[in-house]
């Protein structure tokens, strides 16, 4: 199985100006083509710097992808760093240039004479023609290695690894398995007691099952390897089967679904409709449930954690005129070592007020908050 690495290259990202997004989008590509990704790297404008690490990854990495630095600035080194780390030139392709052409009349323009510098590739070059955008990319090869340079913009970087970069692998390493991931999401239980009901599966080496911990919520990745879609899948349903037998009602749900849907749709199936009062939070609770269809009603953002005797009293005018409301109240009182959170859930059968304390850093608290509150709204 090939191993490969990603380099993104830019130094506005290494300024924190623009969010690297395509890593992440490549990462999966790759996981699914049976890829194995061990190294992920971000790199500024400089030829040298990026010739380097190139001639570095080469010696730990079957499949190099570069996204960046191909446009036809000054600033745009990709090109020729990779020459340069191949010890060859970077020479004018009249075949690239008939493509630039090509992509500007399209579009009813005329290239101006830098775009020219798009036109040139590392003498031996393998050219993979963009026909989204207007750099071509381009892949240098040896018999055991492939370094693929790709535009930085997410649009053309996705459609060349769909259209051209996934197919030239494939056939390249002789790629026969597939990859698939399962993400299952849990609420209300931590990662260590997980880790104790379910610590044997995460020593499985296919599927491999791990964790990711966040505010509020543990994640269970389980992983799948095989040559055939219907394989991985069924790989993938013994143990996701597995951890449900195990966890049960502490997953709340899997993939794309989130709290927020699950627990509105909860309440939804019951017939209610919600009206929640926060404080301490910055309105995020309200943000997260605002655009759900068809539960949320009424929302109310407190400046001040209010007194503990009146937070019952708030909730019940919140939703005093309203029949079939669900009122939720979620006030996180803040401290200079933990956090205090108070909910208050006022049903048509009962009215609770429970009590939490959050010990972690700060700037988590009201996510954490959050998933809490949620976690009851869907246990309900």
């Amino acid at each position: 199985m090939p191993i490969a690495e990603i380099i993104t290259i830019g130094t506005e990202l290494l300024l924190g100006e623009n969010v690297d997004t395509n890593t992440r989008f490549i990462a999966k590509l790759l996981s699914e083509e049976g890829i194995d990704l061990y190294r992920t790297s971000t790199i500024g404008d400089n030829k040298e710097r990026i010739a380097q690490i190139i001639q570095e990854g080469m010696t730990r990495s079957d499949i190099l992808i570069l996204t960046g630095g191909l446009g036809p600035t000054v600033d745009d080194p990709t090109r020729e760093a990779v020459a340069l780390a191949f010890g060859v030139k970077s020479v004018f392709r009249e075949d690239l240039w008939e493509q630039i052409e090509e992509r500007f009349r399209l579009r009813g323009r005329i290239p101006t004479e830098n775009n020219k510098r798009m036109a040139f590739a590392p003498e031996g070059a393998i050219a993979v023609e963009n026909r989204v955008g207007t750099a071509p990319a381009f892949i240098m090869e040896t018999d055991s290695h492939a370094v693929i340079a790709l535009p930085g913009v997410p649009r053309e970087m996705e459609n060349l690894m769909h259209s051209k970069i996934i197919p030239y692998l494939r056939k390249k390493f002789n790629l026969k398995y597939i990859i698939k991931t399962r993400i299952l999401h849990t609420a209300g239980i931590g990662e260590s007691i997980i880790d104790q009901v379910i610590g044997d599966l995460e020593e499985l080496e296919n599927p491999t099952v791990g964790l990711a911990a966040h505010a509020g919520q543990v994640d269970i990745r389980i992983a799948a390897k095989a040559q055939n879609k219907s394989t991985v899948l069924s790989m993938l349903d013994e143990i996701d089967i597995e951890i449900h037998n195990r966890l049960g009602e502490w997953i709340y749900g899997k993939d794309e679904d989130t709290l927020e849907e699950i627990a509105l749709a909860n309440i939804a199936n019951k017939g209610f409709s919600l009206a929640v009062i926060e404080s301490g939070l910055g309105g995020m609770l309200i943000q997260s449930i605002a655009n759900i269809k068809g539960t949320f009603i009424d929302g109310k953002v407190l400046p001040t954690t209010p007194n503990k005797p009146d937070i019952v009293e708030l909730v019940n005018n919140l939703i005093s005129d309203e029949e079939n409301v669900i009122g939720l109240g979620v006030f996180l009182q803040p401290g200079a070592e933990k956090q205090t959170l108070s909910i208050v859930l006022v049903t048509p059968k009962e009215t609770s007020v429970t009590k939490h304390v959050y010990g972690g850093p700060p700037k988590m608290a009201p996510r954490w908050a959050i998933n809490t509150a949620l976690d009851k709204l869907r246990k309900l």
